[in-house]
């Protein structure tokens, strides 16, 4: 058993330890041994090797996230999750802390925050746009077409672990391991030997805490919980802690509001957190609101938690549904199961995702590779040739993924589900003109399609309360919107607190298109998937309510073009000059280049799905046909808003007009030449600086025209790492943990940044997969397997200097594939020629029923064309 030496501690790898557990476990299926024995024996091997390694940290890797201390602040805790439980571990050796949410705990009830005084004035404003006094128009709305605040996403409590041990510690380490969802605190007290395992399981829906020590004596400690909300503690006839709570029924969006924290005893979601010990013969007391533990040298600890939460009932808080019964059924599932077996329902579940994808951009400095994870961010500000970094990087925002989305719950918001503030900042909701888009961003490029659909869940509910809020708020008869904000109880109401709010700010609040944006992500994973069973009944009836909204909502004006009026450009402004030639902010303006291509997107892709589905389509061709154009600036930028207005924030966060190069796909630097100059002048007079998540979305607007240098730049500009936990609009990076800093946390940064990732290696908007579109110099030679793209094909490859020295193409769903690459293929497979994208794409996923110029220059790229059948693998 290979064994190094580093940090004066001993390690010894997981993967060692897998590999001998392999070996027992063929040996025993190949000797006659009965069922029991051979469990004994399986058991005793896991526990030998274990043992083993009791007194040994886990060897520094690649995928790992490691440290020398406990964490001191939020932000440098290890974040575990299960798609419904997360849990922030400190690591802390005497007194452990474990900071936990539940992702349906959220303050309020459902409520009603249509305003039909909206209505009543929406011909006032558009009015004054259409008169250039675009001041009246934002305070016209402000005063009369806003509503109250989203709900506010809430901690669920703190559970502690005092250790009855000396608080002298050695040989320290902590870890998260993302090849399992493993996370681990190892340490030495005098000559004993501690670890502390801790993940969250799907399969099982607990949070497992095991305890192992290796000494002559038997551990003994303290168990306590507490919330930041109302609560009140017990010991039931079950042996279990317990923590039952309530939730406040308003929680203030601002520090000035009178009504900081409501609640009330009838309203608001019940909670519960409740500990059972696995071990039947551990003991157990009960005083000082803590539970005390006496063991052995193992003992394991089961966390369950609920709400009455019911996303299938109108009520959406359901009396009928006791959190009590839940954990207690959650629990009594697992009575008799073993810490072994606990284990490896969650490997197998987990592993089952993570490990599709595999990514090496080339050689890692072992010297690097050694060094803890904080110390290593940190050299790499200084010293990028670590391309380790942007590889834990991208697999950690693929399993912040997989622990917080999973299917049966709701989506990720601001923060995945980690949060600890009862006050969070922007509620920690979901922000869905940008934020909640990006971050499923890299859910399908990065073959986790099954953690998509809590998000066309929440679209689906979205529409029902969407169809009520065009109604009232607009008399939009047919379809339904969506405004900037949302929560658990899918609010679909422009926000703002009212007229009350003096912060309140239409160049946020005014703005219908968040559910038009969300179409985009729910056709785009039909594109990748080809489930046409989802496009038909999902994604297709969602697009067309979304399309009926958008009919009744445009408006034609003089020019003779179909406009949005209302508009705005989330969340930027402008100055413009009054009719006396004073110089006044603005933000409420008519065909902001966001909306118009956000329309443009939405009727492409519906157009498309109706021609797939074989269904009649309704009529939009005049519309899509006279929709108002892109227009560029003085200064060769795309222009933002309808006309050249002088920005407030030259540098602004947002750079929401440039959808149509991403997310979208209507701007293609290989056909689109002077929109691709444009975009390219706007990012550049934008600054390469932003929030964390607005520095993300620049390595994907970079990626998209073709420029790894940049968007590398970006990348690595991304990854400074932060301490600051305070509220900022500029000044992003990583915290300790890897988290994203907007400042503070915000999860669409690891999102965005792992997809920008991906972007950078393979795209397949086009119509064709493109192989290495952006690749960095810094990324010479290295190797990626599970890829997807659009069409449903599964992509491996591996390259060195400039040459792709493998390749390798599933094909799930057959058809014909065109595939171009910038780097050489090993050997001479075509010669470089132009393809013409027909109206009929070579794959059946991406039929095009749109009467627009498809011919692409693709000058400089090696073409292969490939005719697949479904299932089938292809090499090169």
């Amino acid at each position: 058993m290979p064994i190094s030496k580093a940090s004066g501690m001993f390690f010894i790898s997981f993967d060692t330890i897998l590999s001998h557990i392999s070996v027992c476990l063929v040996y025993i299926c190949n000797k006659s041994i009965n069922m029991k024995k051979r469990m004994n024996i399986h058991r005793l091997a896991v526990l030998a090797l274990l043992g083993a390694a009791m007194n040994l940290s886990a060897a520094p890797s690649a995928l790992k996230l490691w440290y020398q201390q406990a964490a001191q602040m939020w932000e440098e805790a290890l974040p575990l999750g299960n798609g419904r439980l997360g849990a922030m571990v400190f690591g802390n050796a005497a007194k452990e802390h474990y900071q936990m949410n539940e992702e349906t705990l959220w303050s309020g009830v459902p409520r009603d925050g249509n305003n039909e005084e909206a209505y009543a004035v929406l011909s006032l404003v558009r009015e004054a746009v259409d008169h250039g006094d675009y001041a009246k128009a934002e305070q016209l709305w402000k005063e009369h077409a806003q509503g109250p605040y989203s709900a506010r996403y809430l901690p669920m409590g703190d559970l502690f672990i005092n250790m009855h041990h000396d608080t002298i510690v050695s040989q320290y380490c902590r870890e998260l391991d993302l090849r399992t969802a493993v996370s681990k605190v190892m340490y030495r007290v005098g000559t004993d030997a501690y670890e502390r395992t801790t993940f969250i399981s799907y399969p099982d829906q607990v949070m497992v805490v095991h305890l192992q020590k290796k000494g002559k004596k038997g551990m003994r400690f303290d168990v306590q919980l507490t919330s930041d909300l109302r609560y009140e503690l017990s010991f039931s006839d079950h042996q279990d802690y317990i923590l039952k709570g309530k939730a406040p029924i308003y929680v203030a969006a601002r520090d000035y509001d009178p009504m900081q924290l409501v609640y009330d005893q009838e309203l608001g979601l019940d909670f519960e957190m409740r500990i059972r010990v696995l071990e039947e013969d551990a003991q157990l007391s009960f005083q000082d609101q803590r539970l005390t533990i006496s063991a052995g040298n193992e003992v394991t600890l089961l966390i369950s938690g609920a709400t009455n939460y019911d996303a299938n009932s109108k009520a959406v808080i359901s009396k009928s549904i006791k959190p009590s019964a839940l954990n207690l059924s959650t629990l009594d599932k697992l009575k008799g199961i073993s810490y072994d077996k606990l284990l490896s329902n969650h490997l197998s579940d987990y592993q089952s995702l993570f490990g599709r994808v595999e990514l090496s951009l080339g050689k890692v400095q072992g010297t690097k590779e050694k060094l803890p994870t904080d110390q290593r961010l940190m050299s790499f500000e200084k010293d990028d040739r670590d391309q380790g970094i942007p590889v834990l990087y991208f697999q950690y925002g693929r399993y912040l993924t997989i622990a917080a989305s999973r299917a049966g719950g709701l989506p990720t918001n601001l923060q995945g589900i980690w949060n600890r503030h009862v006050f969070p900042s922007w509620g920690s909701n979901y922000t869905i003109n940008i934020n909640t888009e990006m971050n499923y961003w890299p859910t399908d490029v990065t073959n986790l399609s099954e953690c998509f659909s809590p998000l066309a869940d929440f679209v689906k509910r979205l529409s029902v309360n969407g169809e009520k809020t065009a109604k009232v708020n607009y008399h939009i008869s047919e379809g339904w919107t969506a405004h900037h904000n949302s929560d658990a109880w899918a609010m679909t109401n422009p926000t703002g607190g009212y007229a009350a709010d003096p912060k309140g700010a239409p160049r946020w609040s005014c703005w219908p298109m968040g559910g038009v944006w969300f179409c985009q992500n729910l056709f785009d994973h039909y594109l990748f998937t080809g489930d046409i069973g989802y496009l038909r009944d999902t994604a297709f009836p969602l697009m067309e309510g979304s399309v009926r909204f958008l009919l009744q909502w445009l408006q034609k004006d003089k020019s003779g073009y179909w406009v949005t009026n209302p508009s705005t450009s989330p969340e930027n402004r402008f100055y413009y000059r009054d009719k006396e030639g004073k110089r006044i902010e603005g933000s409420v303006s008519k065909a902001s280049t966001m909306d118009m291509a956000l329309v443009k997107d939405l009727f492409y892709n519906y157009l498309r799905a109706a021609d797939i589905l074989h269904v009649k389509s309704l009529d939009i061709k005049e519309v899509v046909t006279h929709l108002f154009p892109y227009q560029i600036g003085s200064k060769g930028q795309l222009l933002e808003w309808s006309e050249e207005f002088e920005e407030q924030d030259p540098q602004h966060r947002h750079a929401s007009h440039l959808f149509g190069l991403h997310p979208g796909q209507q701007i293609l630097p290989r056909r689109d030449y002077q929109l691709a100059d444009a975009c390219r002048n706007t990012l550049l007079l934008r600054g390469d600086g932003g929030t964390g998540w607005s520095m993300a979305w620049k390595i994907n607007f970079w990626a998209r025209l073709e420029d790894g240098n940049h968007a590398y730049r970006m990348l690595r500009n991304g990854l400074k790492m932060v301490r600051v936990t305070g509220t900022a609009t500029k000044g992003g990076g990583t915290y300790p943990n890897l988290f994203d800093a907007h400042p503070p946390f915000q999860i669409d940064g690891n999102f965005g940044g792992t997809a920008g990732i991906a972007e950078m290696l393979i795209q397949s908007h086009a119509g064709y997969i493109h192989l290495f579109p952006a690749l960095p110099d810094q990324w010479q030679c290295g190797s990626v397997k599970g890829l997807c793209a659009r069409g449903g094909f599964i992509v491996d490859m591996s390259w060195d200097n400039g040459v792709i020295t493998h390749l390798t193409i599933r094909s799930t769903q057959g058809g014909d594939c065109v595939v171009a690459s910038s780097l050489r293929y090993g050997k001479a497979l075509a010669s470089d020629k132009d393809v013409q994208l027909m109206q009929t794409h070579p794959s059946p996923l991406l039929k095009d029923s749109m009467p627009v110029d498809t011919s692409v220059n693709m000058d400089g790229l090696h073409i292969l064309s490939l005719h697949t059948k479904k299932n089938n693998t292809y090499g090169f």
